[in-house]
């Protein structure tokens, strides 16, 4: 088979490679695809499926939802105070990720990027945070900021202060959950930039460096149009991920105090599951679903058009 194979004439030789290839293909499409689709049937589809249809009832939780409300859920939630205050921190997230989490994350990208063991050291150090489990990340802060054994009572009896409970305080409690989100986050942020700041050519920065460009200059002009990909992206991871924020305030704050510190998630998990109240957790669920697949549709449609990672 093989003489004959290399007595067959060249053109028909591209032609059965692309055959073999085109039926290797398909085998594992047979393979692999089936199970693929069940297990996304099973824990992305159906579970989205039945959270919409439970968004109608009033339903507990146990046996079969029976009592059919309609929109009423939909319209307790529209009129809850505390779900306005959701939205509001929900917002206040995606501002810090984007203001501050990503500018500083691509500010320390700049200054260890190159390849040496300081700058691996220090990548390390960055990124610790991000391998931290949120409520391990949670509960560590919850330590340093409480007001009778934390780092922030320490400093605060060092320069003859009283301890401050920022924890509990109704217009602090947030801007520590922020800065937590913005310690624990921004180390995945610098790593995407690092790899595409080593994607750069230094062929440009050196004729950049050659025609007289200050560092300011390379960065601003080199640097950060060649990863516009990357920051792209960057930018939105964090503002799905903000809206997604869960497990670093439950073991902070659990929505305290005076629910001021909840987001939309947290939201849901306090008035919806812990209060076995299912039908309105889930039309909460909804309500997330639909604002992740318009934010999606949309970021992709204006800024990710044409962008190539």
């Amino acid at each position: 088979m093989q003489m004959l194979d290399a007595r067959a004439p060249a053109s028909r030789r591209p032609a059965r490679r692309r055959l073999g290839a085109r039926s290797s293909r398909l085998t594992a499409i047979v393979i692999l695809l089936p199970p693929a689709l069940i297990l996304f049937s099973l824990f992305v589809i159906l579970p989205l499926a039945e959270s919409g249809y439970y968004a109608f009832f009033d339903w507990n939780g146990y046996g079969t939802p029976e009592d059919y409300v309609g929109l009423r859920n939909f319209e307790q939630i529209a009129g809850h105070s505390v779900f306005h205050t959701a939205i509001g921190n929900t917002l206040k997230i995606v501002a810090v990720s984007l203001l501050v989490q990503m500018p500083l994350a691509l500010f320390l990208a700049l200054l260890i990027y190159r390849k040496t063991p300081t700058n691996a050291l220090f990548r390390l150090v960055f990124f610790v945070p991000y391998i931290l489990a949120e409520v391990a990340a949670g509960l560590i802060w919850s330590f340093v900021f409480d007001g009778n054994y934390g780092i922030t009572a320490s400093i605060a009896r060092s320069m003859g202060q009283e301890s401050f409970f920022i924890l509990a305080d109704r217009d602090w409690a947030f801007v520590a959950v922020m800065t937590v989100i913005v310690w624990k986050y921004f180390g995945f942020h610098m790593m995407i930039y690092i790899a595409a700041l080593q994607g750069v050519p230094e062929d440009l920065i050196e004729a950049a460096k050659i025609e007289g460009a200050k560092r300011p200059q390379i960065v601003r002009y080199v640097q950060i149009p060649q990863i516009r990909p990357a920051i792209v992206i960057s930018a939105f991871f964090a503002i799905i991920g903000a809206l997604q924020v869960f497990d670093v305030i439950i073991p902070l704050t659990n929505g305290g105090p005076s629910n001021q510190t909840h987001t939309i998630v947290t939201y849901l998990y306090s008035f919806g599951l812990t209060r076995l109240k299912i039908g309105f957790g889930s039309a909460v669920g909804v309500l997330l679903f639909l604002a992740a697949i318009i934010v999606a549709l949309f970021y992709q449609r204006i800024f990710m058009k044409g962008t190539k990672a």
